[in-house]
């Protein structure tokens, strides 16, 4: 059971237009630009119908054509699993998810993990969020026996891929040896997919090299996650993979929003993290969507100002504040799943991640000065994993810090926060709150899963299909074409 204080929030608050206050210039532009509650009331009926009607697609067996795609099966997909390991066991998806995870760690020291776009973006945003920002550095014994994780096959930068290789050449020389071995996640719902696929094939090669031309490792560390069908599916078969080794991702799941399918569970699993606690995070989020009233409805309060500010206030850009280096991963993640679902028919906001205090210092001139074309949600996180680290007194006070003796990096964070959100509405620039209790399993669960629902959500607003991505597409065609002899 989920308890309030473990609960996401969106406070949108101090968004909201004044309603008496005096005039100055500043009060003027605030009227101007923050949003009018009136307009929020008005939209009402229309977000709770296409609460309504998202609802029913989630139930749809066999959709008409105008409606494909329909990859909805992303929203129940948590609950879904769950409810099937508590039946079948080991035997269930979870249950061989974990188990494949469960030899992974054991076997190996470094983990690759292939896929590019939604394929390796919620698995990373997983990894930085939840992981130490030094994972990979600790010695084995720090990490529990976690393997080191490394993100490639998402680019095709001769460079970084030969730099990979060279780093396995020198750190992994005896296979016989675990800390020396290393295995492989390739994640490519199609097969189809350029990147991902040159680099299976080199790392296909630079573990026969490794392990030996007909090793079992060939079978064992390698995890294809793919479709049903495909060519990444018909390479498995011709390697002679069992089936038991190869994942599938379900066919009504896009891959932006695939991250509680195997293709961020398993690398999850690898990485040590509780998935069990992301899943009930995930569906404790769908329950409160489908249930929970505008008041209390995070999904809802995020897809409605976020869609009024976009299309009644012209504010087209639609900046993550995140006030966390943990999340920055996660807002990425985020850059990626709206900028392809809403992109669409000349529509959709553009996405603008940025990571506080860091980027104050590049980005917080334009927004605080710049085009009027913004509205920022803070990603905030109120309890920090760590001990406060305190500034404490020092015999050169050179720095002029001794002042704030008793003050520690939260406080000067928070004071951080509030001082840029104080700045912004003096100046009419329009800034949200999303708050996260803590960074965990379970509140990741519920974040990614928010952000999912809402930009659904909103691209039924916009009366676009927040599902597929046409335009990604055309460069594909246009690459494999410019590459034929």
């Amino acid at each position: 059971m989920q308890l309030p204080d473990e609960a996401i929030t969106y406070d949108y608050a101090h968004l909201l237009a004044p309603t008496s206050e005096e005039w100055t210039p500043a009060a003027e532009l605030r009227q101007k630009h923050f949003l009018a509650s009136t307009k929020l009331r008005e939209l009402m009926p229309r977000v709770l119908q296409v609460r309504s009607q998202v609802a029913t697609e989630r139930e749809l067996k066999q959709p008409p054509p105008e409606m494909l795609p329909l990859d909805s099966g992303f929203i129940d997909l948590p609950q879904n699993l769950l409810d099937q390991q508590r039946k079948q066991g080991d035997a269930s998806q979870l249950g061989r998810i974990m188990t494949l995870a469960a030899h992974m760690r054991e076997q190996v020291d470094r983990f690759l993990v292939l896929g590019i776009g939604g394929s390796y973006l919620g698995a990373r945003a997983l990894f930085e969020s939840l992981r130490s920002s030094f994972h990979n550095d600790l010695p084995a014994k720090e990490r529990s026996g976690t393997p080191r994780i490394y993100f490639e096959g998402n680019n095709v930068d001769n460079d970084s891929l030969a730099e990979l290789f060279e780093m396995l050449s020198i750190t992994c020389i005896d296979p016989e040896v675990r800390d020396e071995r290393w295995g492989v996640t390739v994640i490519s719902k199609s097969g189809g997919t350029f990147e991902t696929a040159t680099a299976y094939r080199a790392i296909r090669r630079e573990m026969r090299e490794f392990y030996g031309l007909h090793a079992p490792q060939l079978k064992t560390l390698i995890v294809p996650i793919t479709g049903a069908a495909g060519k990444l599916r018909a390479l498995c078969h011709a390697d002679g993979f069992a089936d038991e080794n190869v994942l599938t991702i379900p066919d009504d799941v896009g891959g932006r929003f695939s991250v509680f399918t195997p293709v961020g569970l398993f690398p999850a699993a690898v990485m040590g993290l509780d998935v069990r606690a992301l899943l009930l995070g995930a569906t404790a989020m769908t329950r409160r969507f489908l249930e929970e009233r505008f008041e209390t409805n995070p999904v809802l309060q995020y897809a409605a100002v976020n869609y009024l500010m976009a299309t009644q206030y012209h504010k087209p850009i639609r900046v993550m504040s995140i006030w966390s280096k943990k999340l920055e991963a996660v807002g990425l993640w985020y850059d990626q799943l709206l900028a392809e679902s809403l992109g669409k028919k000349g529509l959709g906001p553009t996405p603008l991640t940025a990571v506080q205090t860091r980027d104050l210092h590049s980005r917080g001139q334009q927004h605080q000065e710049g085009m009027r074309d913004k509205i920022i949600n803070n990603l905030v996180v109120n309890a920090w994993s760590q001990p406060p680290l305190m500034v404490g007194m020092a015999d050169r006070n050179e720095d002029e810090l001794n002042q704030y003796n008793r003050k520690g990096l939260p406080d000067i964070m928070r004071a951080a926060r509030e001082g840029t959100n104080r700045a912004y509405f003096d100046a009419a620039r329009p800034t949200a709150d999303l708050v996260m209790p803590t960074i965990s399993e379970h509140t990741m669960g519920q974040l990614l899963q928010m952000l999912m629902l809402a930009t659904v959500v909103e691209g039924r607003l916009m009366g676009v299909n927040p599902y597929g991505q046409p335009g990604v597409e055309m460069y594909k065609a246009n690459m494999k074409a410019l590459l034929k002899p």
